[in-house]
């Protein structure tokens, strides 16, 4: 199962204006991560936090996996990061390779995984996905604020609609965890 873990504001932005690799979230976009103050709890939020980290290989864009600093290479328990991207340079260092193509790059991170979920960070590996067909689920952190500008997570997305089936609506302090299944 591929499936996309995303915080947003309520009007669709995933970082504030102005985001670059010396402010990764833009102006203001660290407000959708508030929700992580809550990731060791017993509710809601940690709950899909534990789930996040079960996960067995990642899926990211280049440019999120460039905001973020490469996650100092490694994400989480040092599963696999399979980078979608334009252009492959040598691989970097920790588990994380460059893959250029969306097929292939779905296929690696699913074997990779084995028997686990592929954890899916950024709107640009997001949309590409989807345009592919191989996103299966998106879970949405939406935030309880609207940031008014920044990068939308389903900017770019063909004219033809695509259909969701709601699996479950988490509430919990300042943010509701959604997940759908992608149906295809």
């Amino acid at each position: 199962m591929i499936r996309l873990y995303m915080s947003m504001s309520v009007d669709g932005f995933v970082v504030g204006p102005g985001d670059s690799t010396e402010e990764p979230m833009g102006r203001g976009g660290f407000r959708l991560f508030n929700w992580l103050d809550d990731r060791n709890s017993d509710g809601p939020s940690g709950q899909v936090y534990r789930e996040c980290l079960a996960t067995g290989a990642l899926i990211a864009g280049r440019r999120t996996y460039e905001h973020a600093g490469r996650w100092n290479g490694d994400h989480h328990d040092g599963v696999p990061m399979f980078i979608l991207t334009h252009h492959a340079d040598d691989d970097p260092p920790g588990t994380a390779v460059y893959v250029t193509d969306v097929g292939e790059c779905a296929a690696r991170a699913k074997a990779a995984a084995g028997d686990r979920d592929v954890m899916v960070h950024g709107a640009g590996a997001a949309q590409a996905l989807l345009r592919a067909g191989l996103l299966d689920e998106i879970e949405l952190h939406v935030v309880n604020v609207l940031l008014g500008q920044g990068r939308r997570l389903f900017d770019n997305l063909p004219a033809e609609y695509i259909e969701l089936e709601p699996l479950r609506q988490l509430p919990a302090r300042d943010v509701t965890h959604l997940r759908y299944r992608v149906l295809k």
